[in-house]
């Protein structure tokens, strides 16, 4: 069994509400699995809120509660927590950038968009503006900063492993000037650098493919079972359920199969990267 990682109350509110946790349970003579039982809820789930890395629904907060005797404490906080830990985050993926952190590897399959940890600040503010369109400066400014910052994680002691799968489309799509779309895959190359991580392309040659369907976010961790997620337009979906993780883990092996070798995909970015920069991109 791995060693205890205590959590760092004093990191932010959804830590200190884990370790609460954790005190009043342990303070009860509680397993986690005893506090869980009942709640509809897993043992992995419990221990990452109690790690500050998901936030506690209000449901499993009024379980707790009434376990622990704690005169309707976690649910009273709970909103607390969920509204810190967002930090410019959507809610539905304010979960998933505490986890990058803790994560052992991250994979990632991006066929629309860049990935968030791969984004520079101009292309983050352009996702964002264009489908927030009536949003504030400050507002917009707030998520492009929260999403810049989480390349962070690549700075840490013990980065993740870090493998990204991009469709071609996505590293061809004007979505900025050319000079800025040079910038972004220029970006994009440093990170993999820098990280030691691995990157490939599904070349548009490719025909059909596993994970034609929607992005996917696959992460592992030392103490805790792997999980995945997913994401369309305005919504997200953590997703641990050990035989739906398995599938897509197969998944992404197949598509990595079909993928583009890292070092053809690194070449491809950087020679966009120079037809973007003077001006020789396909129409």
């Amino acid at each position: 069994m791995p060693p205890r990682k205590d959590t760092d109350a004093s990191a932010n509110v959804p830590s200190f509400y884990g370790a609460e946790l954790r005190y009043k349970r342990e303070a009860a003579g509680l397993t986690l699995e005893q506090l869980a039982a009942g709640s509809f809820r897993g043992v992995p789930f419990l221990s990452q809120i109690e790690r500050g890395e998901r936030r506690m629904p209000v449901d499993l907060a009024r379980h707790v509660d009434e376990r622990l005797g704690t005169d309707g404490f976690f649910q009273r906080r709970c909103e607390d927590a969920r509204r810190a830990k967002q930090s410019g985050h959507a809610e539905y993926f304010a979960d998933v950038a505490e986890m990058e952190r803790g994560a052992e590897t991250i994979e990632e399959w991006a066929p629309m968009l860049v990935p968030g940890l791969l984004q520079t600040a101009a292309y983050a503010r352009a996702i964002v503006r264009a489908a927030m369109p009536r949003a504030a400066d400050e507002e917009v400014e707030e998520k492009v900063s929260a999403r810049t910052a989480r390349a962070s994680l690549f700075e840490q002691d013990h980065p993740p492993e870090f493998w990204a799968v991009l469709d071609e489309s996505v590293i061809r799509r004007r979505t900025l000037p050319p000079l800025q779309m040079a910038e972004l895959l220029e970006h994009i190359g440093g990170i993999i650098h820098t990280a030691r991580g691995i990157l490939q392309i599904v070349p548009e040659t490719a025909t059909a493919h596993p994970f034609m369907m929607g992005m996917a976010k696959v992460m592992t961790f030392s103490d805790a079972p792997p999980l995945v997620y997913t994401e369309s337009l305005h919504s997200g979906q953590l997703i641990d359920y050990p035989a739906l993780v398995k599938q897509y883990q197969r998944s992404y092996d197949l598509l990595r199969a079909a993928a583009l070798s890292p070092e053809a995909s690194l070449a491809m970015i950087a020679k966009t990267a120079e037809d973007f920069r003077n001006g020789k991109q396909r129409c």
